[in-house]
This record gives structure tokens, sequence and C-alpha cells, in this order.
């Protein structure tokens, strides 16, 4: 099957009684056994669920991997990939990551004893100066959040087996419609399912996708061990928003491209962060690596603070509100909402300033939102 049609069958068909062609909702928190050691697959609903299988299933076919465990969160997939290491292991990030997860890095697991390096990832020699003899993982997030910069994932995947480390990939921005991190050598990949997979802004949720079963059996495990599992609802959901991934991304990327375009132009924007620019530093890497460039931007105004604020503020058609992935056009200032909890050496040394706007640009029509981005500019 092509990749449309596994989004909108694969998972489905679980109704053999009445033949409903959508996957039914199990809201159930237990199920009953037929005897000692005789269930029918399920016993409760943390350890497993068959809404929240069916979406995993559906997962598994876009990202080709071998196994997935849905999560309540993003953040909680990140979390459970994390318990795979030990206090004293040694993880290389990148230095422009999203806020979240490096405030997760960098204020709570460094607590636990994990280690982490930050560096500026789009060179591959940064990666290999960083690897250590304690090094068991190199994350991956490519695009980077907000500023759009790309990490070769085939050549640090290759690092990470030279140095017998694992690879992890957030793969959120992309979707498994525009780029699949396991095929390019990855070992792990995440999504905040909240973003372009559920695609609705209407529920939070995340995924862990591995390719060989011994990543498999400890993400599940610790996914039920720490009670990190998607509700049932929250996986249909995700299962119904799922099904329209292929046309939405295409038409996100669509306006996305036209309000990059139109930035690059404006008098009043010192620059425009979107790898489908010729003039980004790695267009290549973005053709090479992946099947379309998205519908995250970011750009910077001429004025700070002030200027950012308005433009945020008197545009009709962008929601000033933090996440991305809905159908919808959002814009927010990374400095002071998606980023904030990183220290202000850090956000510094990522790029980010009281200049830059981050956007998701939704599926509306692409002249409507150019228009709307121009009054707010000028207005």
């Amino acid at each position: 099957m092509h990749f449309e049609t596994r989004c909108v069958h694969v998972g489905v068909n679980k109704d053999e009684t009445y033949n409903s062609v959508t996957t039914p909702i199990y809201p159930t928190s237990t199920f009953s056994w037929d005897g000692i050691g005789k269930t029918r697959g399920y016993d409760y609903t943390r350890s497993g669920n068959p809404t929240r299988r069916a979406l995993e299933e559906n997962l598994i076919s876009l990202e080709g991997g071998l196994d997935c465990r849905a999560t309540c969160t993003g953040m909680s997939a990140i979390t459970a990939v994390l318990h795979l290491f030990q206090p004293g292991d040694h993880i290389i990030a990148g230095h422009d990551i999203y806020g979240g997860t490096y405030r997760l890095f960098d204020a709570l697991f460094t607590q636990m004893g994990l280690k982490f390096s930050f560096v500026d990832m789009g060179k591959l020699e940064n990666v290999q100066n960083a690897v250590t003899p304690q090094t068991k993982c190199i994350w991956i997030e490519t695009p980077s959040n907000p500023l759009l910069n790309l990490v070769d994932i085939a050549g640090v995947t290759a690092i990470a087996k030279k140095a017998g480390a694992i690879s992890i990939c957030d793969n959120t921005f992309m979707s498994p419609y525009f780029q699949r991190p396991l095929e390019l050598g990855c070992d792990i990949v995440l999504h905040s399912m909240t973003k372009y997979l559920n695609g609705h802004s209407d529920v939070v949720a995340g995924c862990v996708i591995t390719k060989d079963k011994v990543h498999a059996d400890k993400v599940s495990y610790i996914v039920n061990a720490l009670g990190l599992a998607c509700s049932p609802f929250d996986a249909w959901l995700v299962l119904r928003g799922v099904k329209t991934l292929g046309p939405r991304m295409e038409a996100h990327q669509r306006g996305a491209m036209a309000l990059a375009q139109f930035l690059q132009k404006h008098p009043k924007v010192s620059h425009v962060y979107y790898p489908g620019l010729p003039d980004h530093p790695q267009y290549a890497l973005a053709k090479a690596q992946m099947s379309g460039f998205g519908a995250m931007l970011s750009f910077d105004v001429k004025g700070g603070r002030a200027v950012a604020e308005q433009v945020m503020l008197k545009a009709k058609f962008f929601s000033m509100a933090e996440s991305l992935g809905g159908v919808e056009s959002l814009i927010e200032h990374p400095n002071t909402m998606s980023h904030m909890s990183m220290t202000d050496e850090a956000r510094k040394a990522a790029g980010i300033t009281d200049n830059t706007l981050r956007v998701s640009v939704g599926i509306e029509h692409p002249d409507d939102l150019v228009a709307d981005m121009k009054q707010a500019l000028e207005g």
C-alpha cells in the first residue's frame, strides 16, 4: 500500500461483530479473564488496549518500525526512552532543541545521573568531537525547533554506531510523511502526536517507535511500569487524525512555502528560517533526506520584542499560541514562550533572540495567510 492508503486502513478493521468502518473505542480500564493465565490479549488498559494498539499498528506501518508504544504526551515519550539509560551514561544532543526537551535533560535527568552535551549538530565534526567512552546515545531533532537547522541523520547515526551508542530521532516537525529516520539508520523514533500526527489541536499524546526487539521490549516495559500509556479515547482521536496526514501535510507545506517566499522579500524581515528556500544553508541536505520541507518556519523581524508582539497581536489567521501541527495557523515568540524554559545563555547560543517569531502554518489558503501576515507586519 502507498503511504496515504496505510494512513487510512492500517489498524482500522477491528470490529468483527458489526463491521464498523472506524476503529472502536475501548474505554474499559480492565478486561475479564477466561481462566488463570488465559486472556484474549488484554488484561489492563495501562498495559495494553485494543484502541491504542490499533493506533500503534498504524504508526509502525508509517515509520517502518517493528513496534510502537503510544504515550500520554510527547514529553512522556521522551521520558520513556531516557529510562533506557543508567547514571553516568552520556547523551549528545543539539544545542537548539525544543525548550521542553532541553529542560527535561538539563534540569531533571541531569539530577538523576545522566550527562548531556549540547552541541551544534549541523556539523558532524562537532558530534564526533563530543563522543566519550560513556556516550550511549545521540539525540537527533531535525529540523530543529525553532530555527529549522538540519542534522545529517545518516551521518550522525554512523557516528553513533561506531561509538557503540544508539541514535534517537524526534521526528515531530516532519512527520513520517516527509521524513523516515529509521530508514536512514536511526534506532528509535519518537513523536509528539499532539502535533501533525493528530493534526487537530484537540489531544496531547506521544509515541515511541522501535525497530529491534530489544529496544521494543524495554520501551514496552518502561511505558507500562511508569504508567505513561495513552488513553483509549486520545488514541482514537489520533487514529482519526492520522487518516488525513498525507493531504494535510501537502496543504501545510503549500502555505509554508508561499509564506516563506513572501517574508524573504519583506523589508521588515531580516531573516527567514525555512529549509525549502534555496538559500537555506542545508537546502541540499533537506532535499536528500526529506521528501518535503514541512510547515514550520521562523523569521526575525527588525525592531525586537515590541515589533514581534505587534505582529502576533495584529495577525487574524495566526493565533498567538504555543504548539504546532494543527489545521489552524499559530504564531509564537520562542524567547518568551516555547523556549522560555531554556537558560538565557542556552537561547543565545542557539540563536534565538527577541526578534524571532515561529510560525506553524495551517491548511488555510496561502493567499489569505500571506495577506494577513502582510497587514500584521505593516499595520
